[in-house]
């Protein structure tokens, strides 16, 4: 008679292989060892791979149940492990699944603050910063994040100015140049588990007794940026209007 097929230990190989396929992907893009799309696929086989381990592990549990088998925890250690690996990649993905496909936000879609020093810094397989792709983008912006805009504050320019270095500074955001002549402050903030790099361009222009601060921000790579660019905008501004 042959021997049942062992989904509880597959499970668990399955599990270590999509841990092991997630932290190669990780190491290797924040290394600058393979780009971008060698690392998404590989976060994407890993999903895949977790979500086998899942179904499988639970079946072993379902067979350890019917069998009325004692050490029916020992069968979970797969699906739990995956569970771990697979869960928040699945969360991030699922978060930026209702926004649109763009990358490039702006508080001023007629006039958005302009990347100087921050050119320099990207080369021909980094996004545009032309804003021409897609054509729709102003107006896919303003129909996802129609709360984004400029902020008009009751304050003098140099208050303001200082207070959004400050802001940045306190981000750890990588600070690429500041002009106060110009009211233009441009960083860059790397994502905390791949390494990706967004730009921004913080504009602060006098108006009146009264300062105006426009944000943009700018993923590097990627057609979307499931919403991370309007949300790093929309808390900064909150924190500068605090």
């Amino acid at each position: 008679m042959n021997k049942p097929f062992d989904c509880t230990r597959w499970s668990l190989k399955l599990s270590l292989f999509a841990a092991l396929i997630a932290v190669l992907a990780v190491l290797g893009h924040r290394s600058a060892l393979i780009d971008f799309q060698p690392a998404l696929l590989g976060l994407t086989g890993s999903i895949l791979t977790g979500l086998l381990a899942i179904v499988m592990g639970l079946t072993g549990t379902l067979r350890a149940i019917k069998a009325k088998e004692s050490e029916i925890a020992s069968t979970l250690a797969g699906s739990t492990l995956s569970f771990l690996v697979v869960m928040p990649m699945l969360m991030t993905v699922m978060a930026g699944a209702g926004v649109p496909r763009i990358h490039d936000i702006s508080t001023d879609l007629e006039h958005p603050p302009e990347f100087v020093a921050i050119k320099a810094l990207r080369t021909a397989a980094h996004n545009s910063l032309d804003r021409l792709e897609p054509d729709n983008l102003a107006a896919l912006q303003q129909e996802s994040y129609p709360d984004l805009g400029p902020v008009l504050m009751g304050r003098p320019f140099y208050q303001v100015f200082e207070q959004v270095i400050r802001l940045v500074k306190e981000r750890g955001w990588e600070v690429a140049a500041v002009s106060a002549e110009a009211g233009r402050i441009e960083a860059t903030d790397t994502t905390l588990i791949m390494g990706f790099k967004d730009d921004v361009v913080i504009r602060v222009q006098e108006v009146g007794s009264r300062t105006l601060v426009d944000m943009r921000s700018a993923s590097r790579v990627g057609e979307s940026d499931l919403g991370v660019n309007a949300a790093r905008i929309r808390l900064f501004l909150a924190d500068l209007g605090k």
